[in-house]
């Protein structure tokens, strides 16, 4: 039976590997040795695929902020004419909450190792994060009319903390399950848009 590890490239595996002990061990406590180990080959090894530890880093914090942008767009593109921008919000509530419960290793790696990024790499995520935030306040402010850009702003901002705080929620086993958790998220963070709004 294929798993989702099965699916993934050599170097797709490396970069989850690498996320999941650099987010546990911090990125100064984790060396190559023991990201090649987490899949099957040399630490030496991991140099066919990557220059370094801090390649890896790049790589999955510029790559996770593409990706976010990359899908908010294909699900506004996505969307029908008639859904209307209640529908329109909802799925980019859903596809963010799909981020926040598969990938939960990348935030805690993102709120820690920013800071460790060339400045260009630094630069380049803060320049996709900041697209990735105006496109929510587009289609915020097309749901709820009456908000005022910086408050639909600032909203958003509340949202992604909210959102983003799945790997303080609890210990991975004792949730909720992943279709309720995803549930209540979702009614928490449209709650928090008709507050901002009410």
């Amino acid at each position: 039976m294929a798993t989702r590890t099965d699916s993934l490239s050599r170097r797709d595996q490396i970069l989850k590997e690498a996320a999941r002990l650099f987010a546990e061990r911090g990125f100064h406590g984790v060396g190559v040795d023991e990201i090649g180990a987490a899949v099957g080959i040399s630490g030496p090894g991991l140099y066919r695929h990557f220059a370094g530890k801090d390649a890896m880093l790049a790589e999955l914090l510029v790559g996770i902020s593409g990706q976010l942008l990359t899908g908010a767009r294909r699900r506004l593109k996505d969307a029908d004419a008639q859904s209307g921008p209640d529908a329109v919000l909802d799925s980019l509530i859903e596809g963010h909450i799909d981020f926040a419960l598969d990938d939960r290793p990348l935030i805690t790696l993102h709120d820690r190792a920013l800071d460790r990024l060339r400045d260009s790499d630094r630069k380049l995520v803060r320049q996709l994060q900041r697209q990735y935030v105006e496109l929510w306040v587009e289609v915020v402010r097309e749901a709820y009319p009456d908000l005022a850009e910086a408050t639909a702003r600032s909203a958003v901002h509340s949202v992604f903390g909210l959102l983003n705080s799945t790997p303080h929620l609890s210990r991975p086993g004792s949730l909720p399950g992943r279709t309720a958790t995803a549930g209540l998220l979702h009614r928490m963070a449209r709650g928090a848009f008709a507050a901002a709004a009410a």
